[in-house]
């Protein structure tokens, strides 16, 4: 049964109900996940500077509650990332798909997440951001480059034991496709 979102925020605002999870937003620097929390937390995009440190912010998305995690992409912190997997209600992948150079290395950093024994049943949201610039990739070749060829897909439940793992293209600063990812993603919290 579809419920008006303003519904969903009045009960999560009266305390009534809502879903508590812990969100990771990770990849690499500059993919955009630091502009994405703060349009889901303010909804303006603002020129920030890269993340030098884990951050952490409580926000409400329709019927959710989420403690989302920012951790930075830079090199050094990548080696942080470990320390927050325990717990993790889902994570998601911010890819810069504007920047084509990077995307291999968004694919190792990927495929480590999706290989750790502790993430294996953490469902994935990966976003191809930046589809505002003319040079971002299609969401095609942006799937064969990250080897999401074979996803859950955007409306359907994946098999049993299956990871649930999706990709959507989306420009936080156009505030674009990453709101239906999100939603796609609340389904298996």
């Amino acid at each position: 049964m579809w419920t008006p979102d303003w519904l969903w925020e009045t009960l999560s605002w009266l305390g009534i109900g809502g879903t508590r999870a812990k969100l990771l937003f990770l990849g690499l620097d500059n993919a955009g996940k630091t502009t994405l929390l703060h349009m889901l937390k303010n909804g303006r995009a603002t020129i920030l500077q890269p993340a030098l440190h884990p951050t952490c912010e409580d926000l409400t998305f329709g019927f959710y509650r989420f403690t989302v995690y920012d951790l930075g992409g830079h090199t050094q912190l990548r080696r942080l990332w470990p320390d927050f997997f325990p717990e993790a209600s889902g994570v998601v992948f911010v890819v810069d798909a504007a920047d084509p150079e990077r995307v291999a290395e968004s694919r190792v950093e990927l495929d480590k997440l999706l290989a750790k024994k502790d993430m294996l049943s953490t469902p994935f949201l990966v976003l191809g951001n930046k589809t505002d610039d003319p040079n971002a990739l299609s969401e095609d070749k942006l799937r064969q480059k990250l080897g999401l060829v074979q996803t859950t897909g955007k409306g359907k439940v994946p098999l049993e034991n299956a990871r649930p793992i999706e990709l959507f293209m989306c420009s936080v600063v156009e505030r674009q496709g990453y709101d239906e990812g999100i939603r796609w993603l609340s389904q298996y919290l």
